[in-house]
């Protein structure tokens, strides 16, 4: 089993983090390697469910939080082992979101008596379709485990505070026609073609730009694909044109669902998939704190992350990690180190009584 050095700095652990492949679903030996890791901390209570770790101090303070981290990475694309170039650490992962795993177990070693109660949660499958989510899971079976007055996501945020995150949706919305002969297009009626309206009216969408505890949240509503077509030679009866609808936190997922129904009036639309935002939360104490301490301006978060999760148990989140979220996922995957260094100060500074 490989081991980590949790006396070491937090870059370096990022590098051993990284140097553990754990594509999604392939999680068994770094989450084997941070529970061996946990355990050798004796003022954590640790908890393990399948490959999702749970460490908590249970020292009667005030307050709780969280601080969370998934494991797993998306498919390895030649750019394993990592490599330090100067003030840069490349690699899988290193971004999205390794760096801010080994803060989470830099903290977690560093900081025994915190003056907050603290519970660490690093969990598997992140990356791929959410019933595989080990944070869900947590959530379902294990909801006492995730208790808490605020929580920290360390997903890449370009080391400051992106508060709530987008909810997001996708619906079908379909065209009917009738098939014929293409040589005798009159014969028939040209699904695809009747398409072209749905685009239209998605041209001319205008997005909503709700201001939320002083956040500006920006809305969208695209297409994302389009099916259609039986033959080179055949009139299309149906196309699909998939919608993409990324709403702000202050709707619900029954208000995004009412207002893409609404807007393709008309037409058969199907919901396919949906998940609610978060809302900032930026009036809880803890969050004031950590806020004030981490400086700068707070960005509303574009996108959708587990933060989302912990919203929909009452626990208002934010996310923030090291790294530039546009290099998640690209094969030129990188971190700054000044961002890691960052991210474990500021944490260090406010967890400190």
């Amino acid at each position: 089993m490989t081991t980590l050095d949790l006396t070491t700095d937090a870059v370096s652990l990022t590098e051993q983090l990284v140097n553990i492949e754990s594509v999604s679903l392939d999680e068994q030996a770094i989450a084997d390697a941070v529970e061996h890791a946990l355990r050798g901390l004796t003022h954590l209570d640790v908890v393990r469910r399948g490959n999702n770790l749970v460490a908590r101090t249970h020292l009667g303070r005030a307050e709780r939080v969280v601080i969370a981290g998934h494991l797993d990475t998306v498919p390895v694309n030649g750019n394993l082992p990592a490599r330090r170039e100067g003030a840069i650490l490349h690699g899988l992962g290193t971004c999205d979101m390794k760096g801010g795993d080994a803060v989470i177990l830099r903290i977690a070693a560093t900081v025994p008596e915190p003056n907050r109660d603290v519970t660490f949660i690093l969990y598997d499958a992140e990356e791929i379709a959410a019933e595989h989510n080990g944070l869900r899971k947590l959530a379902e079976t294990d909801p006492e485990l995730l208790a808490a007055d605020f929580a920290i996501l360390m997903e890449p945020s370009n080391a400051g505070v992106e508060a709530g995150c987008q909810g997001t949706l996708r619906v079908e919305v379909r065209t009917t026609g009738e098939r014929a002969h293409s040589a005798r297009a009159w014969r028939g009626s040209n699904a695809i073609h009747k398409a072209g309206a749905v685009l239209r009216r998605l041209e001319d969408y205008v997005p909503r730009t709700p201001v939320i505890d002083g956040l500006e949240y920006h809305e969208g509503l695209n297409a994302v694909f389009v099916r259609g077509g039986v033959a080179g030679n055949v009139i299309p009866d149906e196309c699909v044109v998939e919608v993409n609808y990324r709403f702000a936190p202050d709707y619900s997922e029954a208000d995004a669902e009412a207002f893409v129904r609404d807007f393709f009036e008309g037409y058969d639309v199907t919901l396919t998939d949906s998940a609610p935002g978060a809302l900032p939360g930026l009036d809880v104490p803890a969050a004031r704190a950590f806020v004030d301490l981490v400086g700068g301006d707070v960005h509303p978060k574009f996108g959708w992350t587990d933060v989302a999760r912990f919203s929909a148990l009452g626990i208002p989140a934010v996310n923030f990690g090291p790294g530039d979220p546009m290099f998640a996922h690209k094969q030129e995957e990188h971190v700054p180190v000044e961002h890691i260094e960052r991210c474990e100060a500021l944490l260090t500074r406010w967890l400190t009584p």
